[in-house]
């Protein structure tokens, strides 16, 4: 099966005997993995493995297009010289460990709902879709499918106004959630919209809303501030696209918001770390309308196991998990630089086996 094929087959739930799998790697571990099999670094490993192949789609700026200039938000402090300013206006500070940044928020110092009111949220307003509904032709004439992916809505709030200041403005000024939120929400209609209309088969999204063994805040406070927004962006799509497949992220346990995920249209959960969840009750509560992506876990199997542990998880998954056909195979999470390469050829080695 080709690409495209096997994301059907797999979205529809049908039995087949080859699974979509993906990975990524942290650059460290990347540059050791070329390095073990002797590839340079214009060389792909999607080719080299011969991995299932898509095709992102995403909006264009206009020419000369320029982010806001958030620099004012900063005249505080001393910016390191290796620091940078992200699209969302947030200050990101390299740390001392691999790919790590330490965030620094823009209106982390703001009191007042007019303060926050003020800040130029980055939106997409005048940026061009002209060239997407090629994109997919050209994918599916290729035999992927198109993906397209929309963004955070909470994780983008939350680093825009500061990780603690944020939770509780969830108590005390609930209206500066409210606001941010919206404009995030907004922000990421347009661009769900933008994708339907091109034909894209498959938006991502997300929000890490979880810890290992619980949600960060309460689940009504989860339905009050994120669940009506994300359900908002999924209509927008549906409206337009009923059979796009909508896959939402979260780290951690997040068990007790999976049906109403369902209920707002989700169909693909990622990762379902098995750290923090058992895929086997997930599947078992919710393979009905769902496809599992995931499932191998970045905490355990990956870092911690041999290469013939990793074969085995990934072939119990397979038929624990993957019977109906609904499983995209892939470790919960980059595979940071304490994971063997050995452990990364026998995950794509066990993938790549017909059942």
């Amino acid at each position: 099966m080709n690409s495209l094929e096997l994301f059907k087959a797999t979205v529809e739930h049908i039995p087949h005997d080859e699974f979509l799998f993906f990975f990524s790697c942290t650059p460290d571990l990347e540059r050791r993995l070329r390095q073990h099999l002797g590839l340079k670094p214009h060389d792909s490993l999607v080719e080299y493995f011969d991995m299932p192949r898509v095709t992102s789609v995403a909006l264009r700026p206009p020419e000369g297009y320029k982010k806001p200039d958030f620099s004012r938000y900063f005249e505080d402090m001393d910016i390191p010289p290796n620091a940078f300013i992200n699209e969302f206006g947030v200050l990101e500070v390299p740390g001392s460990l691999y790919h790590f940044t330490r965030y620094v928020s823009p209106l982390r110092n703001a009191k007042t709902l007019s303060e926050v009111e003020d800040f130029p949220y980055p939106n997409v307003d005048g940026w061009t879709d002209s060239h997407m509904a090629e994109q997919v032709r050209l994918a599916h004439e290729n035999n992927q499918p198109a993906v397209c992916w929309i963004g955070h809505i909470y994780e983008v709030a939350w680093q825009i106004r500061g990780y603690e200041q944020f939770l509780m403005d969830m108590l005390l000024n609930p209206e500066i959630c409210e606001f941010i939120l919206e404009r995030i929400c907004e922000r990421n209609v347009k661009i769900a919209q933008a994708a339907a209309r091109a034909g894209v088969d498959w938006l991502t999204i997300g929000d890490d809303v979880a810890n290992e063994r619980t949600l960060m805040f309460s689940i009504e406070h989860w339905r009050r501030f994120l669940k009506p927004r994300w359900a908002k962006v999924i209509k927008a799509a549906k409206d337009i696209k009923p059979d796009i497949q909508v896959d939402y992220h979260s780290d951690g346990n997040i068990i007790d918001i999976i049906p109403e995920l369902i209920e707002i249209g989700i169909t693909i959960l990622n990762p379902i770390q098995p750290e923090c969840m058992d895929p086997l009750e997930v599947k078992r509560k919710y393979g009905k309308h769902l496809v599992l992506k995931g499932t191998v876990g970045t905490q355990s199997t990956m870092p911690f196991g041999t290469p013939d542990e990793v074969k085995k998880v990934v072939r119990e998954r397979k038929r624990t998990l993957g019977y109906d056909g609904a499983l995209i195979l892939e470790p919960t999470h980059v595979l940071e630089p304490d994971v063997p390469v050995e452990n990364v050829i026998a995950f794509v080695e066990a993938c790549k086996e017909r059942v």
